[in-house]
């Protein structure tokens, strides 16, 4: 009876809102009557599969595989397809959303939180909600002010603000019905998730781990947002009491006092899926605070639940049961990448099994009724371990992988092999479409003195170490090693079937339909279609900025759409400046959607990546450099760049007129004045002093540029 009565409500509301008896958040000029907006309920949810020309979660439906049955767009005529309508989502940061389309409407999100309903046919806005998320807690978004998107239920959009409220909003209407803040506002999280809705209530988790925080997830009822459950990931501190038996037995796997280091991290900052068989939830579970754990838990430790994948009662938040991919994790080697279930035959035994391929270079294959692992092999070279112990379950790890004594030369990165973009799994072909990432780096016990600053990235490794030598010639050498690749992997075998070499990583999520294709978008501007079975790219699309978001398809009226969201960002474009195609670095921030037959175009686009470097004469001592690099590796680099090269979605330092005034140069750092440019005060981090010796490195760093500049130019 609930659920006839919301939808009616939500049917009343927009009757009104058309009349003009009530308005949307941000009308679109065309709005019209909705058709019972979001009218889905578990039924729905639950009966995903059967209605394929609709996209109602996240992954699709709660395996989670990004498969869709339709097979109108097909390896025949994909050549056909092209552009039937765009929408600017006027930001400049990533878009990393899924769009969600249910009965002819689009909900998606875009950076800073923002969610948009759009009519699916057309494109045309029917209401536009910004939550406006203060800027400058920017300062605690490891990875880009960004958002993967929104949950829908019974006439309601729910979704995470990146400052840690989750917030519904009417579906016909975008106005508020309920908001809560699911953290602690004083404290350094974040949410960058989509949230899941299982059974009347929305689960969300949490991101800040670099920052200081104790992870969790939490359920909320749909009606109201009252929080229902909350199972944290990491124990807290013992002299306070366990919450559970379940915190009792983790803390038994740390060690030191971890809790004095901001919680201990292990944010539950992305994968979900649920097994309505089994009635079990499965979250992955982030890296440690910091990464260091030689820091963090000195002795050891497995410190639960790190690195971990979890099974959880969606009703009460109950443990089950837990398989950790990295015991003691000291790397930033997250288990958050994207879960995949499915019933595969294995051994001539259908298993119920959970595929995850996380972010330390092994793929496992877990039979998802009580976690025991099936198989594990890697799927990019790693040196870090060499295999993983069936007997055990754990990785076999290299001799000085955790660098205690010296720099130890780490593949995968902290990036990962694989990170946050979605894979997709085509039960046709059995094969699962990884976006692979192929970058090194190098980690090193911090210098002598090392500080936990709160509130601030203290991941317990030697900055400078892990930053960018100052040769040129060494820089480009490296530009090989900074790769990636559309990798197809059978998970039976585990094994490689093809591969698509890229011109570098952080491309983006797959796509994989009946018609035998993968969807991708490239770092280098390009939607792709591949030919599912073999690798062969059979169309493309120049989307005019890097994708790093996945591709989702839907029906409407006897017609297949295929939609992705564009707008480089992200992580890997906010540090590795140096390594970034040109093609990439434009920010044209857009859902774009296709189908068989259109003729669209995109308005070109003026861009050069271009910056001006005009630095006044270098005064400081080489100490105070060498002190302000420390510093920046430590605070900056997360948003400005190696070695203060940026990706330019972020303005670069080293052009900076600021430069010339240390005293405006302190009103920004210290003062706070472009807080409502993203730009925080830092001043509980750094004294005047160090704010000088930040200055002073930055200047060395645009004098090394100009100089680079000009040499090029005489070449």
């Amino acid at each position: 009876m609930q659920r006839v009565q919301t939808v009616g409500l939500t049917i009343l509301v927009t009757i009104m809102a058309v009349q003009g008896l009530g308005c949307a958040a941000d009308p679109g000029s065309e709005a019209r009557a909705l058709p019972a907006a979001a009218a889905v309920d578990s039924d729905r949810l639950l009966g995903a599969e059967s209605e394929p020309g609709n996209w109602m979660s996240y992954g699709r439906t709660y395996s989670e595989q990004r498969f869709s049955p339709l097979d109108q767009i097909r390896e025949e005529n994909v050549g056909d397809l092209g552009l039937a309508w765009s929408f600017d989502l006027e930001t400049k940061r990533g878009v990393e959303a899924t769009p969600i389309v249910v009965d002819g409407v689009m909900y998606t999100t875009s950076a800073w939180s923002i969610v948009h309903a759009l009519d699916a046919r057309t494109g045309t806005k029917l209401w536009t909600y910004d939550p406006k998320v203060a800027k400058d807690k920017s300062k605690h978004a490891c990875c880009d002010v960004v958002n993967r998107g929104v949950a829908v239920y019974e006439g309601q959009v729910f979704f995470g603000a990146l400052d840690g409220r989750l917030i519904a909003l009417d579906a016909a209407t975008g106005r508020v019905n309920w908001s809560v803040a699911t953290v602690d506002p004083k404290l350094p999280y974040t949410i960058t998730g989509a949230p899941r809705v299982i059974d009347g209530k929305v689960f969300i988790g949490n991101g800040g781990a670099e920052y200081g925080v104790r992870g969790f997830i939490a359920a909320y009822d749909v009606s109201n947002g009252e929080r229902l459950w909350q199972f944290f990931t990491v124990p807290g501190e013992p002299a306070k009491g366990f919450e559970n038996e379940t915190m009792r037995m983790a803390a038994e796997t740390w060690n030191g006092e971890w809790w004095k280091l901001g919680g201990g991290g292990g944010t539950v900052w992305d994968a979900m899926a649920y097994d309505p068989e089994l009635d079990l939830l499965y979250i992955g579970v982030g890296n440690g605070t910091p990464w260091n754990q030689e820091i963090r838990s000195p002795g050891g430790g497995d410190n639960l639940f790190l690195s971990s994948i979890v099974a959880l009662r969606p009703d009460t938040g109950e443990y089950v049961w837990h398989y950790q991919t990295t015991p003691g994790e000291s790397w930033d080697y997250t288990a958050t990448q994207h879960i995949i279930l499915a019933d595969m035959e294995i051994e001539g035994r259908t298993r119920k099994v959970l595929m995850q391929a996380p972010k330390n270079g092994f793929f496992y294959v877990i039979d998802r009724t009580d976690g025991e692992l099936l198989s594990a092999n890697n799927y990019i070279p790693i040196t870090w371990a060499t295999h993983v112990d069936m007997q055990t379950g754990r990785p076999v790890e290299a001799e000085g992988a955790r660098y205690l004594d010296k720099t130890f030369l780490l593949m995968p990165s902290y990036l990962g092999g694989h990170n946050w973009h979605p894979m997709s799994y085509n039960p046709q072909t059995g094969l699962v479409y990884i976006p692979v990432l192929d970058i090194p780096a190098s980690y090193a016990q911090p210098q002598e003195g090392f500080v936990y600053r709160p509130g601030v990235s203290n991941l317990g490794i030697d900055g400078v170490i892990a930053g960018l030598p100052d040769k040129q010639a060494e820089r480009d050498a490296l530009r090989p090693l900074i790769t990636g690749r559309l990798l197809a992997w059978d998970p039976k075998t585990q094994k490689e079937a093809w591969r698509v070499e890229y011109n570098g990583p952080w491309n983006g999520g797959t796509l994989t339909t009946a018609g035998n294709l993968v969807f991708q978008g490239t770092a280098d501007a390009k939607f792709v279609a591949y030919r599912a079975s073999d690798g062969e790219a059979l169309w493309e699309f120049p989307t005019q900025t890097g994708v790093v978001a996945p591709a989702m398809t839907y029906e409407l009226d006897g017609e297949q759409y295929v939609t992705v969201n564009v707008g480089w960002g992200g992580a890997f474009a906010l540090v590795f400046g140096e390594y970034i195609q040109p093609e990439s670095m434009p920010n044209v921030s857009r859902v774009l959607t296709f189908k068989l037959g259109s003729k669209g175009t995109l308005p070109e686009v003026d861009w050069k990546p271009v910056v001006a470097f005009n630095p006044p004469e270098q005064i400081a001592s080489d100490e105070v450099v060498d002190e302000g690099q420390s510093l920046y590796q430590d605070i900056c680099n997360g948003c400005h760049g190696l070695n203060a090269v940026s990706g330019l979605l972020i303005p670069d330092l080293r052009g900076s007129a600021l430069l010339h005034d240390q005293n405006g140069w302190n009103d920004v750092v210290l003062g706070g004045a472009l807080r409502e440019r993203g730009m925080a005060s830092f001043a509980e981090q750094v004294d005047e002093k160090q704010s000088a010796a930040l200055r002073a490195y930055v200047i060395s760093q645009a004098i090394r540029g100009k100089r680079v500049q000009e040499e090029r130019a005489q070449q």
